[in-house]
């Protein structure tokens, strides 16, 4: 059944000034949404997905953006949200329209009690009697499936859970039953079973309110599972729109094929990715070779056909309680607890779980950032646990790590060639200063940099290129091993393939050794020779990447991989 609109874009064209100069971010969009339904918007970082749904509520100050022509029209009260005055956006915000953003940790106060932050919503809008509002609170909570809603009234943030924490967002959220709810990259910091758990919270919660959903994201196999409608956006345009089904099954713009393509497949392994870039070039390519089965077998009966470079057994990790004025231990929370495997020359061991599972511990393990309980660690047929002072300082230098988040990885006063540079002149590597030079800009080179980026700052790189010269920074005294935690998962579908090529020609020509850890499994399916599944500090299972993810054994792995969402174009 047709129903009226209940928001219409019209023509809405913006641009953002800064310095004198004016650029134009957002051009002639129309699109609307009625009540009940809702819109999925896609696109990679810079399309304007986000600046789009933010200027409904006028979130993005003013300046530097500057909206130049059209609209958006608000249909139940008959008026125009880019004219309104202040005083009067701030009554809708919170009552009538109310946003989750990306990332909880950011959007919540650390000062303030979950509980109380989402009474400031009754205070401002007046809703309810103060004295029924913790009751009602805690019934939020209860609806958005908190497992403890008394403790999260009185949790502050950091003692939550991401997902528990974002939980906590969308009672703030729909705590005034809004008409209309915009979701902006809710899940993409998730695990894939928390993921799947909040998808599934809001389309229960929006059928029970009946309110109207914006949901953006630059992932179009969670966007399919949740969208009426689809708006796929590209530097500030939209390229196409329809039915989500429509659009998934039979994409027409160029763009919405290559973001549909990005994705590593959920069978079959190509040699390389094609990227968004490659989609929309003017020379035509082919699909790449798929990995056959002999060459799959060969390939490990080479890798598993050589002794171990790196060896664990029954490695444990805890973290001590304290309690008390004279904070005596009390208890540990194990963070490992018996992990086990091992990790031959060229080899990518895949590593995935939950947040919490271990994973990221075992990681910092291995390198010394956390120290072991028990357990041993053989590095090239030796227990580290006996080497030297320089066998162990080798191993530091031959064991490197790159992280999650490529913006908090580098100082943000060091020019990205001195960052390169300062590991090599730490382990006296490449001679002089000169020397190091010539072997950084080669780096740059080698992950896809200009010699020209050697003297700029971290500032003036996209996400993509950060995490490349995080990736060069590794490389930069010639690794063994590299441990790449969730090294991807912040990255768009069509950057995240570029880095994944990447890494994979850099194993090829270096016959690197990866740990791959990432809550991706469609990721991790693609990149790993093996993979291991933890759980609660624990090896659940372990095996051959395309054996584990099609016929798991554990109960927990069978849940893992029923969680991940995948495209199936019809």
């Amino acid at each position: 059944m047709k129903t009226e609109p209940l928001i219409r874009f019209k023509g809405l064209s913006a641009s953002f000034s800064q310095a004198g100069e004016s650029t134009s971010v957002l051009h002639d969009l129309n699109f609307s949404l009625a009540q009940g339904e809702t819109l999925g918007v896609v696109g990679e970082s810079g399309s304007g997905k986000s600046v789009s749904s933010l200027s409904i509520l006028k979130l993005i100050p003013s300046p530097p953006i500057h909206y130049d022509t059209g609209s958006i029209q608000y249909e139940p009260l008959d008026i125009d949200l880019i004219t309104l005055d202040e005083d009067r956006l701030r009554q809708l915000r919170g009552k009538e329209i109310s946003v989750i953003f990306q990332e909880p940790m950011t959007s919540l106060n650390p000062l303030k009690r979950c509980g109380e932050q989402v009474m400031e919503v009754f205070r401002t809008h007046h809703i309810h009697a103060r004295s029924e509002w913790k009751e009602k609170v805690i019934e939020l909570f209860e609806s958005v499936k908190l497992p403890d809603p008394q403790r999260a009234f009185q949790a502050y943030p950091h003692e939550l859970s991401g997902g528990q924490k974002q939980r906590v967002m969308i009672a703030m959220a729909i705590s005034s039953c809004p008409r209309l709810l915009i979701a902006d990259e809710p899940t993409t910091a998730l695990d894939v079973t928390v993921q799947r758990s909040i998808i599934e919270l809001l389309q229960s919660l929006q059928k029970k309110l009946g309110m109207a959903m914006i949901f953006i994201s630059h992932d179009l196999a969670v966007v399919s599972q949740i969208a009426d409608h689809l708006v796929v956006m590209q530097n500030g345009r939209i390229v196409e729109q329809g039915e989500t089904r429509a659009v998934i099954d039979r994409p027409i713009h160029p763009y919405t094929r290559a973001l549909l393509s990005s994705r590593p497949p959920s069978s079959g392994r190509p040699h390389r990715l094609l990227t968004v870039k490659d989609h929309l070039s003017e020379v035509l390519l082919e699909a790449p070779k798929l990995e056959n089965k002999e060459e799959r077998e060969n390939h490990l009966a080479f890798l598993y056909g050589q002794p171990p470079i790196l060896e664990v057994q029954d490695l444990h990790t805890w973290y001590p309680i304290r309690q008390g004025i004279f904070q005596r231990v009390v208890d540990h929370v194990k963070a490992l607890n018996g992990v086990s495997f091992s990790l031959h020359a060229g080899e990518t061991l895949g590593i995935v779980g939950e947040s919490g599972c271990g994973k990221s511990t075992l990681g910092r393990t291995l390198i010394g950032l956390e120290e072991k309980h028990q357990g041993t660690i053989g590095y090239m047929g030796m227990d580290v646990d006996g080497q030297s002072k320089e066998e162990a300082r080798a191993m530091l230098r031959e064991v490197q790590m790159i992280f999650q988040d490529p913006y908090s990885s580098l100082d943000p006063r060091q020019q990205i060639g001195s960052a390169i540079q300062e590991p090599m002149e730490v382990h006296g590597m490449n001679g002089d200063i000169r020397q190091r030079k010539e072997a950084t800009l080669a780096l740059l080179e080698e992950v896809g940099m200009k010699p020209e980026h050697y003297d700029r700052y971290p500032h003036e790189f996209s996400g993509g290129q950060r995490q490349r010269i995080c990736i060069a920074r590794a490389l930069a005294v010639s690794p063994k091993i590299l441990i790449c935690d969730e090294s991807v998962s912040a990255l768009d579908v069509s950057v995240q393939a570029q880095v994944l090529n990447l890494l994979n020609q850099i194993q090829d020509e270096r016959g690197l050794s990866y740990l791959f850890i990432s809550h991706d499994l469609s990721v991790v399916r693609y990149m790993s020779d093996k993979v291991m599944v933890m759980n609660k500090g624990l090896c659940v299972e372990y095996g051959e990447a395309d054996e584990l993810y099609a016929r798991p054994k554990d109960a927990y792995t069978k849940t893992l991989v029923s969680s991940t969402y995948g495209l199936e174009v019809t």
